[in-house]
């Protein structure tokens, strides 16, 4: 019997994976689409993130980041990471490489979709296939969580997110945030000569619209459009728990704040850690709390971040609060790298 079925191939899913091979699980992964996957993201990963890909094996191409900066056009502060560099790479550079490093590890891939799933007392079947457990690693919208009931209405406005790449040399190392009263613009350099620009906003805009609201930013981005636009949203992802029987839900599909602190990657690949961790040792149950304990810094930050950026009045004072209290926003930096 399988030991360990994982219902999607991102990231997230395919982490799952090969903890799973390294811990000596098989581990088969269920996806429909061909590698490399593209989606609507970041692209920026975190020190925290950097060092859990090398702890899997994984080495890929990017750019290193020094830290993240804020601006509002008048202001800037910024803070740099502490004890090692984050990374901005090509969403489909990284997918790739986690691709590359479960197939050397003997990780099988099906081509296909989870849909119903049936739960035993010792074992859980899904897509023709049965295994002791199925980690859910099926996105934001996970449809495997909808089934099993784990739903929470969301509380506020929905955000969403837009991002393009443009072929110009980047000008930073640092993954800059430009804050304005409707909206953040992130830009991540992720190759020599390829910028990331991801708008993350409540107001249902076109990109060129969005951008249009950050000058000083539309006017460095001098070179020519290097793909399409993509989009995510609702970003605000409310669960009920991340365990249901023999399921466990892992990345997006565990629950998600929002993109606005840059964590999506990291968190994805420690809540798939966390998991394989459990189920090696017998132990399913404990993900929850385990979840829980290395999400609550993030939730707790983004959360607070949310609250200001939710209204034009209080996303104004952002910037300027972190120019006035630079240690402030350095500790804020180091807490959730």
């Amino acid at each position: 019997m399988i030991d360990v079925l994982v219902a999607g191939g991102g990231p997230a899913g395919l982490a799952t994976a090969v903890h799973a091979a390294l811990a000596g699980l098989e581990a088969v992964v269920v996806e429909p689409r061909t590698s490399p996957v593209d989606k609507a993201c970041g692209e920026g990963v975190m020190p925290g993130g950097v060092a859990a890909l090398r702890a899997l094996g994984v080495e890929a191409e990017g750019r290193d980041l020094r830290g993240i900066r804020y601006l509002d056009g008048r202001r800037s502060v910024e803070a740099a990471f502490r004890g090692g560099t984050g990374l901005g790479i090509r969403r489909t550079v990284l997918h790739a490489a986690l691709h590359e490093r479960a197939r050397e590890l003997g990780v099988r891939m099906v081509t296909g979709k989870v849909g119903e799933v049936r739960q035993r007392t010792d074992s859980v079947s899904a897509a023709g296939l049965t295994a002791r457990w199925l980690v859910a690693a099926d996105g934001l919208h996970s449809p495997l969580r909808r089934g099993l009931g784990l739903d929470l209405p969301g509380r506020s406005p929905g955000r969403y997110g837009l991002r393009r790449h443009y072929r110009c040399a980047p000008w930073t190392d640092f993954v800059e945030v430009h804050w304005s009263a409707y909206g953040e613009a992130y830009v991540t350099p992720v190759g020599e000569e390829l910028v990331g620009v991801a708008v993350l906003s409540r107001s249902r805009r076109g990109y060129d619209e969005h951008l249009a609201g950050f000058p000083a930013l539309h006017a460095a981005l001098r070179g020519p459009h290097a793909s399409t636009v993509r989009g995510a949203g609702p970003l605000r992802q409310r669960v009920r728990r991340r365990v249901a029987g023999r399921v466990l839900l892992v990345g997006d599909a565990a629950g998600y704040v929002d993109a606005l602190t840059g964590e999506g990657i990291a968190l994805a690949l420690a809540s798939a850690g966390a998991a394989v961790r459990c189920l090696a040792a017998g132990r399913p149950a404990d993900y929850e709390g385990a979840w829980q304990h290395l999400t609550r810094r993030h939730r707790l930050l983004t959360g607070a971040l949310l609250s200001f950026s939710g209204s034009p009045r209080t996303a104004g004072l952002v910037v300027p609060a972190a120019a006035r209290l630079p240690a402030v926003f350095t500790a804020a930096v180091h807490a959730l790298q």
